[in-house]
């Protein structure tokens, strides 16, 4: 038996926070009843429906590296979106969901999957994945914003901050984020004075996008998987 949150997640359906608000929401049946406590156990012959659908857990699981081009949105909700970063996986069968997202205007690596307790682990702050990112400025930051950068700068009433952040090249920055909140690094470059013009994440933990062409994808080895998982070290 495992809690409802977990079954959901481990249908491909969503990640474990975006399954447990479908439960707080009402969205959730099990055996026909609804079902709002998120740690409510599920025995394997329950019914549990999200609306209208029957909640199948996975047992085939994939681990694809996305090479996301500029112009494509990452949520699978998005009715206005022109080009979605799922419509370039549409040949693989299983349902996949994001870890995480890169906005319209970003590019470069992003991991979907069908495994939600992996999905989580590479969402949740608490397990410390680091996102590395090459930023481009249309004018020079100066050391002393990349330290404030790193000490953390208010923006909105949030407090914002990089893990680290160093220059790289002409106007173009190396920036490390742990919990990426929204359009983040646009924000932080926008408060030192300069514009972000282009937005690139490069790694995932130890997975590097490497030389994975715009709009391609691959499959991670059982090895990238372990290390993402913690299971072994790099």
């Amino acid at each position: 038996m495992v809690n409802l949150v977990k079954f959901i997640a481990s249908s491909g359906i969503s990640s474990r926070r975006q399954a447990e608000k479908f439960i707080r929401d009402g969205r959730v049946s099990v055996n026909g009843s609804a079902e709002l406590n998120p740690a409510r156990r599920i025995a394997a012959d329950d019914r549990v429906m999200l609306d209208d659908t029957i909640v199948v857990p996975e047992t085939g699981y994939r681990y694809i590296l996305l090479h996301k081009p500029r112009g494509y949105v990452c949520s699978s909700a998005d009715r206005h979106a022109d080009k979605l970063a799922l419509d370039l996986l549409k040949q693989i069968p299983q349902r996949l969901v994001s870890a995480g997202r890169l906005d319209k205007d970003s590019e470069g690596a992003i991991i979907f999957s069908n495994d939600g307790a992996f999905i989580n682990r590479l969402t949740h702050p608490r397990y410390g994945i680091l996102k590395t990112y090459q930023v481009t400025t249309d004018s020079p930051l100066a050391p002393a914003n990349l330290l404030r950068m790193h000490s953390g700068i208010m923006d909105d009433g949030e407090l914002l901050k990089v893990q680290s952040a160093r220059e790289i090249g002409r106007q173009c920055y190396e920036v490390i984020l742990n919990e990426g909140k929204k359009r983040e690094i646009r924000r932080l470059t926008a408060a030192c004075g300069a514009t972000t013009i282009r937005l690139k994440r490069v790694k995932i933990g130890d997975i590097a996008l490497g030389t994975l062409p715009p709009g391609k994808f691959r499959d991670l080895s059982e090895h990238e998987v372990a290390l993402l998982t913690g299971e072994k070290e790099a």
